[in-house]
């Protein structure tokens, strides 16, 4: 009978930090969306929805070659090439030739993206100051330590570059 108490006490528990991730997660989601679709709204936006998570993705990789790409988004390599293309013809992306092995190129956004469509990190920096103005700077550290947790130990199938400022420490 207490063991039935405490067990559904900690589902209880687990709901509520589900039901909290979830609702976090959904906030940066529905910002990103809202802020993408207010500039097919205004015609600023010359991408795509589907061109847009390309940009996202390839960014979130680093500068991937379009191998890795096609490889991470699990399409085949000319189709990514066809993606990679429309949108280096748009001025989003460039190849970059690799300084190792000069047979290969890099995928780079181009500052006409970072400009012009850097809106989700624009949130996420308002969010970051929000954080350390309402919590301790201990609270701040665990929270960074954990979601470093999260995304190294916990996130496995979604291997990304570790930044360089993080490299040095």
């Amino acid at each position: 009978m207490v063991w039935t108490v405490v067990i559904l006490e900690i589902k209880g528990l687990w709901d509520v930090l589900d039901s909290a991730f979830a609702e976090v997660y959904s906030k940066f989601k529905l910002h990103f969306y809202q802020k993408v679709f207010s500039r097919f709204q205004t015609r600023e936006a010359s991408l795509s929805a589907v061109e847009t998570f390309c940009m996202e993705i390839i960014q979130a990789l680093g500068s991937p070659t379009v191998n890795e790409f096609a490889s991470f988004v699990q399409i085949s390599s000319p189709n990514a090439a066809y993606k990679v293309n429309s949108l280096i013809q748009k001025g989003y992306l460039k190849k970059v030739r690799s300084e190792t092995d000069r047979r290969e190129y890099h995928l780079v956004a181009t500052q006409k993206y970072v400009d012009y469509y850097n809106i989700s990190y624009n949130y996420l920096s308002t969010v970051m100051e929000r954080i350390q103005e309402r919590f301790s700077p201990q609270e701040v550290a665990h929270l960074e330590e954990m979601l470093h947790i999260i995304s190294r130990e916990l996130m496995p199938e979604i291997p990304l570059p570790i930044p360089e400022e993080e490299k040095s420490s």
